[in-house]
């Protein structure tokens, strides 16, 4: 049953990839597929993580970026191959989801995705994963952790991968970096500092995400690498209609909102673990504005 799920889905997302440049609706995806519109919503959201809707926007608002940095078209038509009826329509939701607008976008000529295509995994999910599973990462790793990185650029605006893949290759040789694979797939990565607790990076496959994953690396930290310190991590901030569910799950967690930032240009928020067992004295977010740098 799970394989023919993940069938369904991923014969979902390569119809939606192949009609990016169509109005694409649920009703008119599930009658081409053959499928109960309710029922592609549902195993579509509990595969992936997000809904159909999701997807297409974000996808083809992604393409959309990419012709506005590498080729001429008018902004009008890049808004009409893009689903929308008007170039106001596109501009208003561009920048929502890209703190800016289309024009503004193609001037600073950096192109950076939204969402990436999703490939599921056929083969049954593994779904008993512990702790123990979780290993430090080796140079051996690099292309895997990579592609999940790929795969999950939705958590992480504005990513530099030349950049990210530099850093990358000192945190494996400082062992702080973990991944967690399954049947030789990286379906969980994280990027550490012992220093100051905090996580510099954090990626689960979409498939995995239901499966607390994060709470797996979370524990690792806690019990074991960073034992007694405080843990933190930087996500979307509040309303950011960009956010695919992060903020919600890290304040599931246990996270308490702290300072507001400025990672790369993007708003973004500053979250903390505290130590296990130890009581929170302050839980007021500091909303004075600084500049950040992650891995």
């Amino acid at each position: 049953m799970q394989g023919q799920t993940v069938r369904i889905v991923s014969q979902t997302i390569r119809y939606i990839e192949e009609h990016l440049n169509d109005k694409l609706e649920l009703d008119g995806i599930a009658a081409a597929l053959h499928y109960s519109k309710f029922y592609l919503h549902r195993i579509f959201r509990k595969t992936t993580g997000l809904t159909i809707h999701e997807y297409v926007q974000r996808r083809q608002l992604s393409e959309a970026a990419k012709l506005l940095v590498f080729s001429k078209r008018p902004i009008i038509e890049i808004a009409l191959i893009s689903g929308y009826e008007s170039q106001q329509a596109f501009t208003g939701i561009f920048k929502e989801m890209y703190k800016t607008t289309p024009d503004v976008f193609r001037k600073a000529e950096v192109f950076y995705p939204l969402q990436l295509e999703i490939h599921l995994k056929e083969e049954p999910v593994k779904m008993d994963f512990r702790k123990a599973d979780i290993k430090y990462a080796a140079l051996a790793d690099v292309d895997d952790w990579m592609e999940l990185v790929s795969l999950t650029i939705d958590g992480y605006p504005c990513l530099d991968k030349a950049e990210y893949l530099e850093n990358l290759h000192q945190y494996i040789a400082a062992k702080r970096a973990l991944i967690l694979r399954d049947e030789g797939m990286a379906i969980g990565i994280l990027g550490f500092s012992a220093d100051t607790g905090s996580i510099d990076f954090l990626a689960v496959h979409p498939q995995y995400r239901h499966l607390e994953i994060t709470k797996l690396f979370l524990d690792k930290l806690a019990d074991e690498l960073l034992f007694g310190k405080e843990i933190s991590l930087t996500t979307y901030r509040a309303g950011d209609k960009a956010d695919t569910g992060y903020r919600e799950e890290y304040c599931r967690l246990g996270f308490a909102e702290r300072e507001l930032l400025v990672e790369y240009g993007y708003p973004t928020q500053r979250f903390v673990l505290l130590p296990k067992n130890k009581e929170e004295v302050d839980n007021d977010p500091n909303t004075q504005e600084s500049v950040s740098k992650k891995f």
